[in-house]
């Protein structure tokens, strides 16, 4: 029988990409399917750390094998912010400048103060990565899987799909548009969490589970 998964996610773009992923090797869960709410306090420096705390939390109220993820924003013209604190970058903007705070995870705010960062540095190359990292606890083991996505910022938004700051990502291997402008399935080939879960995905087959 097909193994169960939990997806410590609430994101249903992330949970549709995962479950198309990880097909041969496990159902995929969420959250909201076993009643299960609220989220932790992902309070670490790293995302290797912050991927850790999501899937401890979710598999002590599930008691299921779980995986999570945790994504940064590595712009190299801001020396490698927002990083881990992309989810909030507006705050932190807002605190150093002593500006109304916007609430967490407000992206069109967080695309806006990236804009506005960048462009305090005219001229500079607008070169910048996602990095995800996939934490994976199955039984007794603890694993750990990355992905990057390459690519630089553009001037303005561009494109209405995708989420996060994909409007204002363009990835090198599309270079002419941003990664809120590509098909869904475009976007998974080349992203950072994509990549992140199809190693995942090869440690399973390697590991005998889509048997």
């Amino acid at each position: 029988m097909m193994m169960k998964l939990l997806f410590a996610t609430g994101n249903r773009g992330k949970l549709r990409e995962a479950a198309e992923i990880l097909a041969p090797f496990a159902v995929i869960i969420s959250p909201a399917e076993l009643g299960i709410h609220g989220e932790p306090d992902e309070n670490a420096i790293t995302l290797k750390e912050n991927s850790l705390i999501k899937a401890n939390y979710f598999r002590e109220r599930s008691g299921l094998d779980c995986f999570a993820d945790d994504t940064g924003l590595e712009v190299d013209a801001l020396g490698g912010a927002p990083g881990v604190h992309a989810a909030r970058f507006a705050q932190d903007i807002a605190r150093r400048d002593g500006l109304p705070i916007p609430p967490d995870h407000d992206f069109s705010a967080n695309i806006d103060a990236l804009l506005r960062e960048l462009a305090k540095h005219p001229g500079e190359p607008r070169t910048a990565r996602f990095r995800s990292v996939v934490t994976l606890l199955l039984g007794n083991r603890t694993l750990y899987f990355e992905g990057t996505m390459e690519g630089s910022i553009a001037l303005k938004r561009n494109g209405t799909g995708g989420f996060g700051y994909d409007p204002v990502f363009i990835a090198d291997e599309y270079p002419g548009q941003s990664v809120a402008e590509l098909p869904e399935g475009t976007k998974n080939e080349i992203s950072h969490r994509g990549k992140a879960l199809r190693a995942m995905a090869l440690w399973l087959q390697e590991n005998g589970y889509d048997k």
